[in-house]
């Protein structure tokens, strides 16, 4: 499912060719990202690499950032299906515990086998950046989980609670994956206790 309403996207698309075209486009970015990198990353070579004219490109994004931005946005989407699935899945095991389990393992999944995730999960390479992309993770974490939960999404103290959870996890899982190249075990492991130490203050 692409997401699409960001101030990023120049015009959304309507027509059905016209969204196969932005699916193109941001697929291409995606594989760009891996084999160059986010600096080098241009909309000339994204637009040779979808096999489309540059003018398709700047029709939707004025600029590379807008581009990745966009990406950014899929990303979160496609999480939250992920997240959204695994959740249906548990059945009657359900619980907080099990529920952040699929938060980590479904990220997890993204970061080893997502063209293009590597460089860019939920925001562009900016540590600014980073920092809104976490409270959006964390809200966008908390809506999914606040039914099948039982939470209040509007209670502060739970919204502080799981962006602290969204930093710490992030902090530590990028940890991971700098000490080996498909996320360490045991640090992946060590993470998932102290969310649920954490949590559980709050959850049980």
């Amino acid at each position: 499912m692409e997401h699409v309403d960001t101030p990023s996207l120049r015009r959304a698309p309507v027509q059905r060719r016209s969204a196969e075209r932005l699916t193109r486009i941001l697929d291409a970015c995606a594989e760009v990202l891996d084999e160059q990198g986010y600096e080098d990353l241009s909309t000339r070579a994204v637009a040779a690499r979808a096999e489309v004219p540059i003018g398709s490109v700047y029709r939707f994004f004025p600029n590379k950032r807008a581009m990745a931005e966009a990406l950014a946005l899929r990303n979160l989407d496609g999480y939250a299906e992920r997240v959204t699935a695994g959740l249906a899945a548990a059945g009657d095991r359900l619980d907080w515990r099990y529920a952040m389990d699929v938060v980590i393992e479904e990220y997890l999944v993204m970061k080893r086998s997502v063209p293009g995730f590597a460089l860019v999960e939920f925001t562009v390479p900016a540590p600014q950046a980073t920092r809104e992309a976490n409270h959006r993770v964390a809200d966008r974490l908390l809506a999914l989980l606040a039914g099948p939960l039982g939470l209040d999404p509007a209670e502060e103290r739970l919204r502080t609670a799981f962006l602290v959870g969204v930093e710490a996890a992030d902090a530590l899982v990028q940890l991971a994956f700098r000490v080996a190249p498909e996320g360490d075990p045991g640090i992946v492991a060590e993470t998932k206790e102290l969310l649920r130490a954490y949590l559980g203050r709050v959850l049980d």
